[in-house]
C-alpha cells in the first residue's frame, strides 16, 4: 500500500512538473518609449524592458573564447554563437580553414564582431 502511494505521489508529480512550461511562443525584448502628456525633448529617454528568457538567450564572449580555444577545431564557438550548420560542417572538414579561420573567428569574438542569436551579454562572463 505504502509503495503505491509513493508510485502515485511520484506519477502525479511528474504530470504536473512537466504541463507547467509554457507552450507558447514568448517575445524575447519589448521596447517602449515614455508617454506622458508633458515631454521634456531634453529629458525624454526609451525604456527598454528585457524578459528573463532574452537575458538566458544572450550568449558570453567568455564561454565563446574559451569554446574556441580549447575545441575550437570542431566549430564548438560556432555551434554556440548559432551559426548555421552548414558553415560549422564546412569550418570543420577545412580544419577550420587550415587555421585561418579559427584565428579570425577568436579575434572576432574578442572584438564582439562575430553575430550571436540572442545577442552578447554585456559582461564578458
Amino acid at each position: 500500500m505504502i509503495k503505491l502511494n509513493y508510485m502515485l505521489t511520484l506519477l502525479l508529480f511528474l504530470a504536473v512538473s512537466t504541463s507547467s512550461f509554457a507552450s507558447f511562443p514568448v517575445e524575447r525584448t519589448t521596447e517602449a518609449t515614455t508617454d506622458q502628456e508633458i515631454v521634456d525633448q531634453e529629458n525624454s529617454e526609451e525604456t527598454t524592458f528585457t524578459s528573463p528568457a532574452a537575458a538566458v538567450a544572450a550568449k558570453s564572449k567568455g564561454i565563446a573564447l574559451l569554446l574556441w580555444w580549447f575545441i575550437g577545431f570542431l566549430a564548438a564557438h560556432r555551434w554556440y554563437a548559432g551559426t548555421p550548420v552548414w558553415a560549422s560542417v564546412v569550418f570543420i572538414i577545412t580544419g577550420g580553414g587550415l587555421g585561418v579561420w579559427w584565428l579570425i573567428d577568436g579575434i572576432r569574438i574578442m572584438t564582439g564582431d562575430m553575430d550571436a542569436d540572442g545577442g552578447w551579454q554585456r559582461d564578458f562572463f
